[in-house]
C-alpha cells in the first residue's frame, strides 16, 4: 500500500490571498484523501489557516517582523528555527502559489522525497506582484492564463502538478454558520451589519458619503466599524459620528476579526481581505470594486454574494442598497 503524498503549501501572505488558496486543500483532500497538508505562512495569518480541519502542520513564516531586527540574536534564532522545522519532513510535492523570490528561497529550502516536486506558477496574473526569478526553484512550472481567478489559479496549479481535473465549486473547508459558544464583549447579541471600509490603496475605498447614506437607509440595524491603522480609525469615527446605529470597534485580533465577519447579517466592503473572508464564509455579502479588477478576486461560489461595481468605476448608494436589502429579505 502506497504511503500517503506529504504536501506543502506555500501561500505566506497577505490575508486576501491566504484566503483565496484555502480552496486547494479541499480540492487535494477530495482526490487524496490520505494527503498530510502542511502550510508555510505569516504568522498573523495562522488563525485563519487554522479554520481549516484538513490542513496539518502550519509553519509559521514571520519575515515583516524579522526585517525590523535582522541584527538581533533573538531573529536570527527564530530564523534558524524555522529553516530547520521546514526541513524536518520530506515532501512528494511543494506547492509555491504566490510567486515571489521570498516565496521560492522557501521552497528551494524544503527537502523532497525521491521523486517528489516542486510546482510553482510559470507567470504572473494581470497587474499582480509576481517575480519570475522564483522558477528558479522549480522544478515543475504550470503556466496559467493571466486573468485567472485568484481562487482559481492554486487549485488549477495543483490539478495539473496532481493529474486531475477542477470541476467543483470552491470549498473554502471553513467551519459551517457561527460558533455555538459566548460572543466576544464588542458583538451585539442579535444581528448586525459590517461595514469593511478600510484599504491600504486611497483609490479602492468607497467616498465616506457613499457609507452614511447607506447606513441611514439600513437602519436601524446596528453597523460595526472595525479598523487596522490610526487613518481607518480615523474614517470609522468619521462615519460614526453621522450613524447613530454605528460603532467604531476596538482593534480587534486577526481571530476576532474573522469572527466578525463570520457572524455578520450583512457584510459590505470593499475590495479587501476581510470582505473576502466574509463571502468564504458564505455570509450575505455586497463587495465593492471601485479601483481594482472584479474578475480577479470577485465571490463567484454563493447566490449570497453580489459583486458591485469595476476597476474604474464604482457603484453607486441605489445599487449597494438594493443588493443589500435583497439579501437581508432572504
Amino acid at each position: 500500500m502506497a504511503a500517503p503524498l506529504k504536501i506543502l503549501l506555500v501561500r505566506v501572505s497577505s490575508l486576501g490571498d491566504v484566503l483565496h488558496n484555502l480552496p486547494m486543500v479541499a480540492d487535494i483532500a477530495r482526490h487524496h484523501p490520505d494527503a498530510v497538508i502542511d502550510w508555510v505562512v505569516e504568522e498573523g495569518y495562522v488563525s485563519l489557516v487554522r479554520l481549516n480541519g484538513r490542513v496539518g502542520a502550519i509553519i509559521p513564516f514571520a519575515l515583516r517582523r524579522w526585517r525590523k531586527s535582522l541584527g538581533s540574536k533573538r531573529t536570527r534564532a527564530e530564523i534558524r528555527a524555522f529553516f530547520k522545522t521546514l526541513r524536518q519532513t520530506r515532501y512528494d510535492y511543494v506547492f509555491d502559489t504566490q510567486g515571489l523570490l521570498k516565496t521560492g528561497i522557501i521552497m528551494g529550502a524544503a527537502r523532497l522525497a525521491p521523486g517528489g516536486q516542486k510546482v510553482g506558477l510559470a507567470n504572473g496574473s494581470e497587474g499582480s506582484g509576481y517575480e519570475g526569478v522564483s522558477r528558479l526553484f522549480h522544478s515543475k512550472s504550470i503556466r496559467l492564463d493571466p486573468r485567472t481567478h485568484a481562487v482559481a489559479r492554486g487549485r488549477l496549479v495543483a490539478g495539473a502538478a496532481l493529474g486531475y481535473r477542477v470541476d467543483l465549486a470552491a470549498d473554502f473547508g471553513l467551519p459551517d454558520g457561527p460558533r455555538p459558544e459566548p460572543r466576544p464583549d464588542w458583538m451585539p447579541v442579535g444581528p448586525y451589519a459590517v461595514y469593511f471600509h478600510g484599504t491600504a490603496r486611497a483609490a479602492k475605498k468607497w467616498a465616506p458619503q457613499n457609507w452614511i447614506e447607506l447606513g441611514a437607509r439600513l437602519a436601524p440595524l446596528p453597523i460595526l466599524l472595525p479598523w487596522g491603522s490610526a487613518a481607518e480609525k480615523a474614517e470609522a469615527e468619521l462615519l460614526a459620528a453621522a450613524l447613530p446605529n454605528a460603532r467604531v470597534l476596538p482593534r480587534l485580533s486577526m481571530a476576532d476579526a474573522v469572527t466578525l465577519a463570520r457572524h455578520a447579517a450583512l457584510a459590505v466592503g470593499v475590495d479587501t481581505g476581510l470582505t473576502h473572508i466574509a463571502a468564504a464564509f458564505c455570509r450575505p455579502t455586497v463587495e465593492i470594486y471601485c479601483a481594482s479588477p472584479r474578475w480577479k478576486t470577485e465571490g463567484n461560489w454563493s447566490p449570497r454574494i453580489v459583486n458591485l461595481g469595476e476597476n474604474g468605476a464604482a457603484p453607486g448608494v441605489p445599487e449597494v442598497l438594493a443588493a443589500a436589502q435583497a439579501l437581508l429579505q432572504e
